[in-house]
């Protein structure tokens, strides 16, 4: 039974709780508010030295600039390994979609690269987060070491390597050079490796007892008891392909790969800034971001959740 003065002060903790965590999430929601209403805001407004907190008329030019300035074919569809026999080593396409606004290719491909890089990368890191968790091999210990040293690595450190390496493969230029390099992420296998560790190590005896293979036993024990760890690897993927506006740039020079990110660059002139387009482009660009948090959003909670109490 708590007393009064306990009552009270729990109470006021609360209270306090609750106005921190409206203040928090004022400031994080601020910018996407700016960036929704600028959008939609007159140049009048945007470039007024007093901030316009809200829009004085409500216009679409600067997404009308978006869509109209420059097209696309909505898709090219390339003969699998024709880059390999050709003098430019460029694919060769057979099939090219209808021509649309050059914003929704730029989308779409932005969206196909952050997915593959997310599904490839959960898998890649769940199966190795579980061996170096889950068995005993020579140099587990060397490795896991190497892996943790390598997420304090910056990405320009071995941009050149990468850069020889999807070259030599013919890939530099398109959305696998931009997609493969993050599938080793090493943040991702040592998020896996933590929750794998909490797998317990009777339920696999037990599996092997029971004649399960080790596929099997991954796919049917192992991926239902660390899935909330990789919903929180598949938004934290998700978000760090779609934001990775420094190897978009370097791997995809030509127009034809372009990212949102990229092709809104594009359309900028060299002497002026048109921030009602960057802002149009940045609204389009957190739509896909805004729905992945949302359909992941329940294993992310449980992901934080569980790492909260582990530690």
């Amino acid at each position: 039974m708590l007393t009064a003065n306990e009552a009270a002060r729990k109470k006021a903790y609360k209270v306090i709780s609750v106005i921190v965590l409206v203040i928090l999430a004022f400031l994080f929601l601020f910018p996407l508010y700016w960036i929704i209403t600028g959008a939609f805001k007159p140049s009048v407004d945007i470039y007024n030295p007093k901030p316009v907190w809200w829009p004085t008329e409500w216009v679409k030019t600067n997404f009308n600039d978006l869509f109209n300035k420059r097209t696309a074919p909505l898709w090219e569809l390339a003969v699998p390994f024709s880059q390999f026999f050709t003098d430019s080593h460029k694919p060769l396409i057979w099939s090219t979609g209808p021509v649309l606004p050059a914003a929704f290719r730029w989308l779409i491909n932005t969206v196909f690269m952050s997915v593959a890089a997310m599904l490839l990368t959960c898998v890649t890191a769940a199966m190795a987060g579980y061996a170096l968790a889950k068995k005993r091999f020579r140099g587990r210990a060397i490795v896991f070491s190497l892996i943790v040293c390598a997420m304090a690595l910056p990405k320009q450190v071995i941009l050149i390597p990468l850069l020889k390496e999807m070259a030599g493969l013919h890939m530099y230029d398109t959305l696998w050079a931009v997609i493969l390099p993050t599938v080793g992420w090493p943040f991702g296998v040592f998020l896996m490796k933590q929750f794998s560790e909490s797998i317990p190590g009777e339920i696999l005896e037990a599996a092997r007892v029971d004649g399960s293979s080790e596929f099997r036993t991954f796919s049917t024990i192992v991926i239902p008891m660390v899935k909330p760890g990789i919903g929180a690897l598949a938004i934290f993927t998700f978000i760090n392909a779609w934001n990775d506006y420094f190897m978009q740039l370097v791997m995809l020079p030509s127009g034809s790969n372009s990212t949102i990110s990229l092709g809104i660059s594009t359309l900028q002139n060299d002497t002026t800034v048109n921030m009602g387009l960057l802002m149009a482009g940045a609204a389009l660009a957190a739509v896909p971001i805004i729905i992945v948090f949302l359909i992941f959003q329940k294993y992310f909670t449980q992901g934080i959740t569980m790492g909260a109490v582990k530690g």
